[in-house]
């Protein structure tokens, strides 16, 4: 007999096809090759041609979190009016410190709302050092310490602002969603080939590495007053402790490359975009967090970025009774050529 709780599990659907993803990553152990981490890469110029790119750049994916600086200038578009250190705070994935919580509150007193407006999803704080500490006060799940709350509270209070329903702005058919609809599709020069819905409750599009990294080479090269790209890219390369929190390699990212903007997202995902229009996006296959950052640095490097500040996020020891017995690095994945159809390339 089949239970109740498994008979509403409902059936996956069957991608249409595996992505073309190469090796990117590798962990090895005393000569032997232990883990092998697969996925996809892409450098683009400051006009979206592809420089760089390794296994199927052009197959769609769910960017995450990383999504959260293209909602943040849809916000911002639409008259989100916040001091910088909040407004790189409705772009991040925060590890749920003090400083993150309280600034969720203040987006929301700012605009006279509290945290019973928001609908996002529940959960403990996501960084390990601020769930220890947060559980050892007696704290428990809520919306607040959940790593979207800063992006929840900006968006309540751009429903407010424009006079839209507070109730259901999570809903792909609301006037909140829509605009942050059409401005991802703008900014990645996409319209999303899927939808979905993110883990925190947010709408969520299908997109390629290529769009992704368009729409960051614009946000980090965004310059004026009147422009909302370089709002939040100003704000999140002013405070990158708000987008992410201490002992994060984005946070440490942007505090080691000047001008850098950076965004990482759930299952393997990481962007970048340089202040004079390039970008590079990764997504890890396997979802595995600890690959990003080695194949990150090695796309820098590639595009001559200095990367000698960025050794300790290059590589990391593989330990064996305490003591270094092998490294995760990037493979050599430029080595091979170009080979996707991409009327963009070089």
């Amino acid at each position: 007999m089949i239970s109740p709780a498994v008979a509403h599990i409902p059936t996956p659907a069957a991608p249409a096809r595996l992505p073309e993803h190469v090796p990117l990553a590798v962990q090895t152990r005393d000569g032997v090759a232990e883990s092998v981490h697969y996925g996809s890469a892409i450098a683009t110029a400051a006009s979206g041609r592809t420089l760089l790119a390794a296994g199927e750049p052009l197959a769609p994916f769910y960017p995450r979190s990383a999504l959260k600086p293209l909602q943040a200038v849809a916000m911002v578009r639409a008259g989100l009016d916040l001091p910088e250190e909040l407004l790189a705070l409705a772009a991040a994935s925060h590890s749920g410190a003090t400083v993150h919580r309280d600034g969720a509150l203040r987006i929301l007193d700012r605009y006279g709302l509290n945290p019973a407006d928001l609908e996002n999803s529940t959960d403990l704080p996501y960084g390990v050092r601020e769930r220890e500490e947060w559980l050892g006060g007696g704290g428990q799940a809520t919306r607040l310490a959940q790593n979207c709350s800063g992006k929840h509270a900006a968006m309540v209070a751009t429903c407010l602002v424009n006079g839209w329903p507070v109730r259901g702005y999570l809903d792909p058919a609301h006037p909140l969603q829509q605009l942050v609809a059409r401005t991802v599709a703008e900014l990645t020069g996409e319209q999303p080939e899927r939808a979905s819905t993110d883990g925190c409750g947010t709408p969520l599009f299908a997109l390629t590495l290529r769009g992704m990294a368009r729409a960051f080479g614009q946000l980090a090269s965004a310059k004026g007053s009147d422009s909302a790209e370089a709002a939040v890219a100003h704000a999140m390369r002013r405070h990158p402790g708000m987008v992410a929190g201490e002992d994060r390699d984005v946070t440490a990212l942007m505090r080691l490359v000047p001008g850098l903007l950076a965004k990482d997202g759930f299952e393997g995902v990481q962007l970048v975009g340089l202040p004079d229009g390039r970008a590079v996006a990764v997504k890890i296959s396997d979802g595995g967090d600890r690959a990003r950052m080695p194949v990150t640095v090695r796309l820098l490097e590639a595009l001559d970025v200095d990367t000698s500040p960025l050794t300790g996020l290059a590589t990391s020891a593989v330990l064996g009774g305490g003591r270094p017995v092998g490294l995760l690095q990037a493979t050599d994945f430029l080595a091979a050529p170009v080979t996707f159809n991409d009327p963009h390339a070089l």
